[in-house]
């Protein structure tokens, strides 16, 4: 994975933001819940109970776009780790209002979650970045991002972080 050139922009995290509110503010006119109130990107992957209904309702291409440019992720990442064609993705970004299915939402807010926790973990992203690319000998010498594919590897990566986070280093 050839990490794609990207600092931090805060126009592109408060799109996000504002991207996420307005969907979450559409969940919320469909269920009996107020999950929009005083959300932020952060606390959005706090909250299961949204998230399983995000992934539920799937995500609009417009959303999937935002979170796209603030993760490390390239067209051909995104595509291999959504198990789709580059073509595809491409398709589906000319497509008015296309919605993603739950399998591929889940993945593209997993692939946001890591990405977003990854970068607290970090001094900078470019640190975190090099780390997704590096192997790691407590991921049996595997590169992080090459176990981001299923949940499993994405659960291992959290929990790698998280040992970073508070000093365990294997």
């Amino acid at each position: 994975m050839e990490p794609k050139k990207y600092k931090t922009n805060p126009t592109k995290l408060k799109a996000v933001q504002e991207a996420l509110v307005s969907y979450v503010e559409e969940i919320d006119s469909l269920s009996q819940h107020n999950f929009s109130a005083k959300l932020n990107y952060s606390n959005f992957f706090e909250d299961k109970m949204l998230i399983i209904q995000a992934i539920k309702q799937g995500i609009p291409y417009s959303l999937f776009n935002e979170i796209k440019q603030i993760t490390p992720f390239t067209e051909d990442d995104w595509a291999n780790y959504l198990n789709v064609s580059k073509k595809t993705l491409q398709r589906h970004s000319n497509e008015e209002d296309y919605i993603f299915k739950p399998i591929h939402t889940e993945k593209i807010i997993e692939l946001a979650e890591v990405t977003h926790f990854g970068n607290s973990v970090f001094d900078t992203q470019e640190q975190f970045y090099l780390w997704l690319n590096t192997p790691s000998y407590a991921l049996s010498n595997l590169k992080p991002a090459e176990l981001l594919n299923d949940s499993y590897g994405k659960d291992l990566v959290m929990a790698e972080l998280n040992r970073i986070e508070h000093g365990i280093f294997a």
